[in-house]
């Protein structure tokens, strides 16, 4: 009897391929405040994120977490709202944001808490301000925004991480456990074929078509999926 391939399992959601919450300082998320002032106490490690976390203190007396920028100090000041001045680690409308400056952890919806452009060494470009606010994403792709969602000043910290040596594969498994990602990663064609349907044979290879439809069974689902017909008016 074959077994669940990887894409399966992963998508179950087992302790595996869960990322282990428990070890994580907090979710990197923007304060729900119109405006504030917040200090900071410490920059620390989160093994969840490709980035140091900043704690701050924040003027209505509450402790939170945010994705510290290059360049943040303990004991410096951030400010978040439309009158907060242009300064590395400010949090600031994108209507207030002058084309050309680097930003990150950017809002998708006014006051969501932030969704793009958060991996270590990441920042976005201002590109033009109308209506909407269009933004150049680290993938080279524009987006366009409302003007009213929100940004912090900077580019993401931890930019060198790629650029240290694992030093063995241990330190790798550990760290992309924290991450919910697996090593290492075997292809199917080195499977057994009760593994994966690309197992099996003499020598590695796939043995059969790799592409397979769009209404094939999960099990089956693997390799590159044939191309959506083209609709013709």
């Amino acid at each position: 009897m074959g077994k669940r391939i990887v894409t399966r399992r992963r998508g179950k959601g087992t302790s595996v391929y869960t990322s282990p919450s428990h070890r994580h300082l907090a979710p990197a998320e923007l304060p729900k405040l119109r405006s504030g002032r917040g200090r900071v106490l410490d920059l620390m490690h989160d093994p969840g994120h490709s980035a140091p976390m900043a704690r701050l203190l924040w003027d209505d007396g509450r402790v939170r977490y945010m994705l510290a920028p290059e360049g943040l100090k303990v004991g410096q000041e951030v400010l978040m709202g439309s009158d907060a001045p242009l300064s590395n680690g400010n949090i600031l409308p994108l209507r207030e944001i002058p084309e050309g400056t680097p930003i990150y952890h950017i809002e998708g919806l006014p006051m969501d808490g932030g969704k793009f452009v958060r991996a270590g060494g990441a920042s976005a470009t201002i590109v033009s301000r109308a209506k909407d606010v269009t933004v150049q994403l680290p993938s080279g792709s524009f987006k366009n925004l409302n003007g009213e969602c929100r940004a912090i000043i900077g580019i993401v910290a931890g930019g060198g991480r790629t650029e240290q040596p694992w030093g063995k594969a241990g330190r790798r498994v550990r760290s992309l456990r924290s991450k919910a990602r697996i090593y290492p990663k075997v292809s199917g064609v080195a499977m057994s074929p009760v593994n994966h349907p690309h197992g099996g044979g003499s020598h590695q290879h796939v043995g059969k078509p790799s592409t397979v439809g769009r209404n094939t069974p999960p099990g089956r689902k693997v390799g590159r999926l044939s191309p959506k017909k083209k609709k013709r008016t």
